[in-house]
């Protein structure tokens, strides 16, 4: 797939470029990243990208015909562009699955106050990382396109993603590694045990109950099967 992300500080990516996973599905011929320079599109003699709202107010606002020459420059009839805004629906890890099948994505990262209002009509959608305000739209393009350049197959080893928080509607299981023993403080012996049907009831308990205790928002919506109810029930039982 290709995603192209149009930006008024291009140099922003150069590290990100080099994140491992991302790198890893560029060098593999899994990914296609393109950066491009909205600058480059502003016209006039002072290059005018963004300018005082119509109507006054504080702030600047970016361009219309600056905007609409940086992304009809790389549109296709296969691309789906994408406008980063407060707007737009929250990005779900199920939306991440479904921009992951995409041939072409344009990602297009706002600043200033924000775009002309009649930009949004010539994008297929607007997306928001959450309901707070950063300055402008770099982070939130790096962050989708991680979380989907490690979606692709072949990015990451095969199953590596399917365990993970998000993925099934519950917060993923807790993870232990060496030493076993740490100033007194134990991995669970079940870990130890070699019974891998014992460990993997005992993982999704753990997962149910990390979810219910850390986001009961998720919790509720999760429906869980009537084994993981009475295996739940019967770990707070034990507890008690």
């Amino acid at each position: 797939m290709k995603i192209t992300i149009l930006s008024m500080f291009p140099e922003s990516f150069d590290s990100f470029q080099s994140f491992p996973v991302v790198k890893r599905a560029v060098d593999r011929s899994l990914l296609e990243l393109e950066i491009v320079d909205i600058r480059k599109f502003a016209g006039g003699s002072f290059r005018h990208i963004d300018d005082s709202p119509c109507g006054g107010g504080p702030g600047m606002i970016m361009r219309m015909d600056t905007l609409m020459r940086a992304l009809d420059s790389v549109r296709t009839p296969s691309s789906h562009v994408i406008l980063l805004s407060p707007k737009g629906q929250q990005y779900t890890q199920k939306r991440a699955r479904e921009l992951s099948a995409a041939e072409h994505l344009i990602i297009v990262c706002g600043h200033y106050e924000g775009v002309d209002r009649r930009f949004e009509d010539h994008t297929d959608e607007m997306i928001s990382l959450g309901d707070y305000i950063l300055t402008g739209g770099e982070l939130p393009a790096m962050c989708i396109t991680d979380s989907i350049a490690r979606l692709l197959k072949g990015a990451l080893r095969e199953g590596a993603t399917s365990d993970e928080s998000h993925e099934n509607g519950l917060l993923e299981y807790p993870q232990y590694t060496k030493p076993v023993d740490w100033n007194g403080e134990k991995v669970p012996e079940i870990l130890l045990s070699g019974n891998h049907g014992a460990i993997d009831k005992w993982r999704r308990v753990q997962a149910l109950r990390d979810t219910r205790k850390y986001r009961p928002d998720m919790f509720m919506k999760y429906e869980m099967s009537e084994e993981e109810k009475k295996w739940l029930s019967e770990a707070d039982q034990n507890d008690e």
